[in-house]
This record gives structure tokens, C-alpha cells and sequence, in this order.
């Protein structure tokens, strides 16, 4: 529940926070979104008091000068913050009168005065960060009128690491950077990042400026996203990314996969910083994607992670079909990604762990070292960024006689294969679960067995398992993903510190990290698995 106080002055500025003429009117306070704290579940909103030091916060002992010019910038982030957040005309009700004007953080507004508050209240952090932006990219003359979205345009800071410069879209019109004919991008670029913060409010910045939405990570090894939007949004995304000086030489135009989508693909926003682009779950400075990271790697071992393009990984994958077939296969190939992901879609004759995150998979590989031993490794994940580090550490073992990846992952592959050794759905992160390029159906529904690959979120309050249930099914009420969830007992426990968690249900409980399953190739075809690994095998198939 959020407090507000009810003092029509302060409800005054916040309605009027974003309109032109009020805002030449009444200069609002230069720390106005900052003015939340949140304690717990609850926030309030404490407008006497000032914010922590933070991005955009202004320093002691500026001049007058620079505090008019910051508190430009912060006005301007508020209003171009909630300028991205409107809904385009065609997506409101017949007629125009009626729906949302709206939407952030999954929640729907009508009228201007609650996008504000809700920006003030649950964004500060944000506009504190874009402020800051603005204030570095902002020309040094006098401030550009508050309701001029395009200030930043041509401008950019002075870093040689980072540089924070939006494109132009005066050109183009609202329609164009919003139209839900879009696409959805997947890229990742691992490098050196000496101010992630930085890399990220720029980040937040751009994405916020094109109406894009997505999901992107931001660490001092790189950066890692998956962005909707506009056709036109997306290429100037591209292009802007392509020019960044931090990524000149190490990210490409080839780098970037799409698929049809666009900004309706994501809920809203997330830009953060991470310890990790990929949570694996171990330090990268431990395991890194660098190629000579880890000393205590044979040196003959390290040059054998090799990235194989799309035709090369195909000849590689037919070759050891044909081996495997014959019982004479030293390959194995091994998919990276979590169970319900290759449960829809997978390579023929693929090795793939039965983990539920990647955090899993390097307790997967401590668990069958025996398995890898002098073998050659074909990895393969959705678009890359799993197997730069699963490789890395799968090489770190020192195990394997040799170790290739997908370059590009699945991704690249089905633009030049569609109809290749992949067979089924790939499984995307995005409210599209999965985007198709054959029309084979692998997986059954939970409850029927029916041929389906169409997963939903279980039904349960507290369960956010994905479940594959057919219509028929569901429309007998079968919408969970176990029978606990589906009986309506699960429990909420609660920890000392008072925190709900949820327990685990039927379908996680009892799925042991270390199984693993083979898929269309029958398990005797490998003819180098040990006794320890067939036996864990055959156990898997009874359940």
C-alpha cells in the first residue's frame, strides 16, 4: 500500500509535473520524482526530506548555473519517462474516448495526474539516473523547454569509454516508433565495462527513447539484452549499439538476432546492474569467457573453444548422427539450457541436462565428469551467451579432448536451417514462450499425452511453473503443472525475517539436478557412457 499525502498542493505538482505550460509557470523542486523512500512492502512519500546521493543527485558547492540546468535535465527525464509509457491511439477503445492513456509496471492509467504519481513514487531512482544522463549530454547554454523531447538528440558526453548519444527521431512520427508490427532482438557482447552504472542509464535511456521494452543486463564483463519494438526502432537500436566506441570491433550487425514480435512481447522495462550477464552463479573473475582466463587449463586445451558458424556446426552434427547411428560416435552434443526450454525443441541425438536454471548446469558437470572424459563437446544454446560461459567452464575441468559452440546459438542456426536438425519450438524468454520455424511437435500435454508445445504459467497463485496443457485439458480445469498445485495445497510458509516464500511444488521436488535424459537417440548409441550414467538414465525413464 502507498501513503500519499493528502495536501492538494503536493497533488497539484504532481499532476502538473509534466504539462509545458505549468511547467514554465512553476518550476518544480529539482529532487521531485526522488521524494519516495521505501521501507519494506510499503512506501512513503516524504516530500521535506532529501534523497540519498545518487545518480542525478545534485553535488554540494555546484553554481546556480548547473543546478538550473540539472533540474532541466531531471524535468525533462520525468517527462520523456512518462511520454514512453503512453498508450498509441489504436491500442485504446473504438472511438478514442475511452481505455488507458497509460500503462507501466503492469498497471493501467487514465488520467495524467496517476502516471505521475506513479512515476514519482515507484520510478525515482530511475529519473534520478536519466537525469544525470541528460545533464552530461545536455548542451552547456541555456536549458531547452521542458516539453521538447528531442534535447538530447545529437549530443554526447565526453567519456572515451562510454558514449551517451540518442539518435535523432524528429523524422520519424509517434505512429512509427510505436506500431506493434516490430521485432524482437537477442544479442549479448562481452567486454570490459569500467562504469556499468553508466552503461546502464544510457542503456535506460535509449530504450526509453525508441519505446522499447525488454530485459537487459548490464555487468563489468559486458552486456546482455532482448529488446521489442518497431522495425523502425529496433534498426535505430541497432545502429546506435553498432556505434557505441565500448563495443567498436568486438559487436556485429550479424551479432543481433530477430524474430517477429515487438514491445507487446514484455511487460514493461528492466534495465539493471549485475555481477554476471548470465547468472550462472559463479564469479566471472573465477570462470570467464576470456580465452586464457584460467591458468590451471592446459595450454593444448585452451585453443579447442572454437565458435562454429551454422554450417559448419550442421556438417558437424550430420557427421556425428551418422557416427552415433553406428555406435562409433566420440561426440557428444551437449544442449545448455533448462529442462521445459529443450523439452519443446531440441537437436536430434542431443544431451540435455535436466536443470531448471543455468545456475544448475555447473553442479550438472561436477556430477558427470565421467561422462565428458576424453570426448569432443558440440554445444549449443538459444543465441550464444550460455555456452561462452558453460564452455568456459566445462574447459576448466579439464575433462574433454575438445569443446565447440553454436555460434550465434539456435538462433543463427534456424535462419540458414529451418528445416535442419532442429526439430520443435524454441523456447524465447519473452510472453511469446516460443517461436516456431517447422511445424514438428515434440513434447505432450502434462495430462493427456496429446501432442502440444504451447506452454501457459500453472494456475496455482503461487507457482510460476510453466505447464503444457491442451485445451481439451483445460478446459476441463486441468491448468496446473502438478497435482499439488492443481488440489489447491500449496502452502505459503513464512521465514524469521517475515518474508513469504513459496514451498516447492511436486514437479520441482523431484527433479535431482544431476539427472539427465537423452533425447531422440536412444541412450545405447553411446557407446562411452559409464555404468553410473546409464544406471542414472534408466532411472530418469521409470518416472
Amino acid at each position: 500500500m502507498v501513503r500519499v499525502p493528502a495536501s492538494e498542493d503536493f497533488r497539484g505538482q504532481l499532476g502538473r509535473a509534466g504539462g509545458k505550460a505549468a511547467a514554465r509557470k512553476r518550476k518544480l523542486p529539482s529532487r521531485f520524482p526522488a521524494v519516495s523512500r521505501v521501507m519494506g512492502p510499503e512506501a512513503e512519500m516524504v516530500p521535506d526530506e532529501a534523497p540519498p546521493p545518487g545518480p542525478g543527485s545534485p553535488p554540494e558547492g555546484e553554481t546556480a548555473a548547473t543546478r538550473k540546468q540539472r533540474a532541466w535535465a531531471r524535468r525533462k527525464a520525468f517527462s520523456l519517462f512518462v511520454k514512453a509509457k503512453e498508450v498509441p491511439a489504436a491500442g485504446r477503445c473504438a472511438g478514442g474516448g475511452g481505455g488507458p492513456r497509460w500503462r507501466c509496471c503492469r498497471q493501467a492509467f487514465e488520467e495524467l495526474a496517476g502516471i505521475h504519481r506513479h512515476v514519482a513514487l515507484q520510478h525515482g531512482r530511475d529519473i534520478g539516473q536519466q537525469a544525470g544522463l541528460a545533464a552530461e549530454v545536455s548542451p552547456s547554454s541555456s536549458p531547452a523547454p521542458a516539453g521538447n523531447g528531442d534535447g538530447l538528440n545529437g549530443h554526447s558526453c565526453s567519456s572515451p569509454e562510454i558514449s551517451c548519444t540518442l539518435p535523432d527521431t524528429s523524422h520519424l512520427s509517434y505512429e512509427e516508433l510505436t506500431s506493434e508490427v516490430g521485432e524482437v532482438l537477442l544479442y549479448y557482447c562481452y567486454c570490459e565495462v569500467k562504469d556499468p552504472e553508466k552503461l546502464c542509464a544510457w542503456q535506460k535511456a535509449l530504450c526509453q527513447h525508441l519505446h522499447l521494452s525488454g530485459k537487459v543486463r548490464v555487468a563489468s564483463e559486458g552486456i546482455n539484452g532482448t529488446v521489442g519494438g518497431s522495425k523502425v526502432a529496433t534498426s535505430l537500436y541497432i545502429e546506435v549499439m553498432l556505434s557505441q566506441p565500448l563495443f567498436k570491433d568486438i559487436l556485429g550487425k550479424e551479432d543481433f538476432k530477430s524474430s517477429a514480435g515487438g514491445a507487446h512481447c514484455f511487460p514493461d522495462l528492466r534495465v539493471g546492474v549485475f555481477k554476471e550477464i548470465v547468472p550462472m552463479g559463479i564469479d566471472p573473475k573465477i570462470v570467464s569467457y576470456k580465452e586464457n582466463e584460467n591458468a590451471r587449463i592446459p595450454l593444448k586445451l585452451k585453443s579447442h573453444r572454437i565458435h562454429l558458424s551454422p554450417q559448419e556446426f550442421h556438417r558437424e552434427v550430420e557427421q556425428y548422427l551418422s557416427q552415433a547411428s553406428q555406435g562409433q560416435s566420440d561426440t557428444i552434443l551437449l544442449d545448455c539450457r533448462n529442462f521445459y526450454e529443450s523439452k519443446i525443441g531440441h537437436f536430434q541425438g542431443c544431451l540435455a541436462p535436466d536443470i531448471r536454471k543455468f545456475s544448475y548446469f555447473p553442479s550438472y558437470v561436477d556430477e558427470n565428469l565421467e561422462l565428458f572424459k576424453d570426448k569432443r563437446v558440440l554445444m549449443y544454446c538459444t543465441g550464444g551467451i550460455r555456452c561462452e560461459r558453460g564452455s568456459a567452464y566445462l574447459r576448466s575441468k579439464a575433462v574433454c579432448r575438445e569443446v565447440y559452440q553454436l555460434k550465434g546459438g539456435i538462433h543463427k542456426y534456424l535462419e540458414e536451417f529451418p528445416d535442419g536438425f532442429y526439430r520443435g519450438k524454441l523456447f524465447v524468454f519473452d510472453d511469446r514462450y516460443a517461436i516456431c520455424s517447422n511445424e514438428d511437435i515434440i513434447s505432450a500435454c502434462r495430462y493427456c499425452g496429446t501432442l502440444w508445445d504451447q506452454y501457459k504459467l500453472c494456475s496455482s497463485q503461487h507457482c510460476r511453473q510453466l505447464v503444457l496443457t491442451c485445451p481439451s485439458c483445460r478446459n476441463k480445469g486441468l491448468t496446473a503443472c502438478c497435482p499439488v498445485c492443481q488440489e489447491k495445497e500449496l502452502k505459503v510458509t513464512s521465514r524469521a525475517s517475515g518474508q513469504t516464500v513459496k514451498e516447492e511444488c511436486e514437479c520441482t521436488r523431484r527433479r535431482p539436478r544431476q539427472l539427465l535424459f537423452l533425447s531422440t537417440c536412444d541412450y545405447m548409441k553411446y557407446p562411452g557412457l559409464s555404468s553410473a550414467c546409464t544406471r542414472k538414465i534408466r532411472q530418469l525413464e521409470a518416472c
